[in-house]
């Protein structure tokens, strides 16, 4: 199998390559500017035994997501599966939220992964074959002082769902993930006040890992995987 993942350089989705790597996938990922980051991701996954490679891209720049599309496809000799993961926050309450923090980051979490889908699914298409697997967040239900990313994680629930509606005929099928609160670079500026909730409301009663977002996401990108489509898997302890 071989498998793109966007914003593979850290956190979940370097999670998610290197559990690629270790099934002996073919994986790419993309990152936005940390070049050393993503270099580590190629090194911690450079011995388990499938091709790894790396791509600069700005998801918000279709003309950029084409060409790597097709730099990818050819580098690996194909392509079938696609995990949109690259994203961000700019949390603000939404009476003080400027353009800027709402449009980068629907541009970066909404728009980009469409981006994404819609330069692969010709290659899926030919194919008839594909497994799409977008990155959304428990925050899609709404969340104070995040209405630009709760915005942007709600509409990738819609795109995923629309997708499996449109190709699920086609043997290409759409999932999305959301994850809770989880230990990674994006939610370490997260305040005590809010991991205390956290821990509060979760059943499970801690953060989750990067690790376990990604077993979410390479059972739903399986081969095997074949009948599950516009689901949205909850990786969240329960809460």
């Amino acid at each position: 199998m071989k498998a793109l993942v966007t914003g593979g350089s850290r956190g979940i989705g370097r999670a998610v390559a290197l559990r690629f790597a270790r099934q002996g996938w073919d994986v790419a990922i993309t990152y936005r500017s940390k070049r050393e980051a993503a270099e580590e991701t190629l090194r911690l996954g450079g011995d388990e035994g499938g091709v790894l490679i790396a791509k600069k891209l700005d998801v918000r720049d279709s003309d950029a997501v084409d060409r790597v599309v097709d730099e990818v496809i050819g580098e690996l000799d194909g392509l079938d599966v696609v995990v949109n993961n690259a994203g961000i926050m700019e949390n603000q309450a939404a009476a003080m939220m400027s353009d800027e923090a709402w449009e980068s980051v629907i541009a970066t979490n909404l728009t980009g992964p469409f981006f994404v889908c819609r330069a692969v699914l010709t290659h899926f298409l030919m194919q008839r074959f594909g497994r799409i697997v977008n990155l959304s967040s428990v925050a899609q239900d709404g969340s104070a002082g995040q209405a630009n990313y709760a915005a942007s994680k709600a509409g990738l629930v819609g795109l995923t769902k629309s997708l499996a509606q449109e190709y699920g005929p086609r043997g290409i099928t759409a999932n999305a993930v959301a994850p809770g609160l989880i230990e990674t670079e994006m939610t370490a500026e997260v305040t005590a006040e809010v991991r205390e909730r956290w821990v509060e409301l979760c059943p499970a009663g801690r953060l989750g890992s990067a690790e376990e977002v990604a077993e979410a996401v390479w059972s739903l990108s399986r081969r095997e995987a074949s009948f599950i489509n516009g689901a949205v898997l909850h990786v969240s302890g329960g809460f």
